[in-house]
């Protein structure tokens, strides 16, 4: 079967899959290589669930009318776009020269009982001295990069899944 020609809920169940599948091995890393996610990775880990969410929703709920299918494509788009600012911010993070990444923070445990929400996103997105460590590499890219990828690809797969004719 090609899954170019396959049915929305068939598209969108493989997208599930794929950011299931992504969110399995980011915690494999965490826990059996003890890599721990820094702040910047927990909000690709949230963009990757909000993302596989609306996979979810739109393969179970599967629309059949191009309204339908474009309401949850949009939905997909969102969460992908709000992955790759995170993915991107961090891979930018990892570029800076070592004397212009910023110190390193509290946790996102503290700041969450801390701060108000607004004030944790705006801190956890200025990055901190953590994110920029290289601690994974496949490759010569870093997790965060190969976030940014897998959120562009979703994105473009959500998309085609969503708008192409049928």
């Amino acid at each position: 079967m090609n899954p170019l020609k396959a049915s929305f809920r068939i598209q969108f169940l493989l997208g599930f899959l794929a950011c299931a599948g992504l969110l399995a091995y980011a915690f494999y890393l965490q826990l059996y290589e003890h890599l721990e996610p820094c702040p910047l990775c927990i909000f690709q880990r949230v963009a990757f669930a909000a993302l596989g969410l609306v996979f979810l929703l739109g393969a179970l709920h599967g629309p059949k009318k191009p309204g339908g299918r474009r309401g949850y494509g949009v939905l997909a788009l969102l969460a992908s776009l709000g992955g790759i600012a995170v993915a991107g911010n961090h891979v930018r993070l990892q570029h800076l020269p070592p004397d212009q990444v910023p110190a390193c923070g509290p946790g996102l445990n503290y700041m969450l009982d801390a701060m108000p929400i607004t004030g944790v996103i705006k801190k956890v997105m200025t990055g901190s001295g953590e994110c920029a460590n290289v601690d994974w590499t496949f490759l010569g890219l870093s997790m965060p990069a190969w976030s940014l990828v897998c959120f562009v690809v979703l994105a473009l797969w959500a998309a085609y899944a969503a708008f192409r004719g049928r």
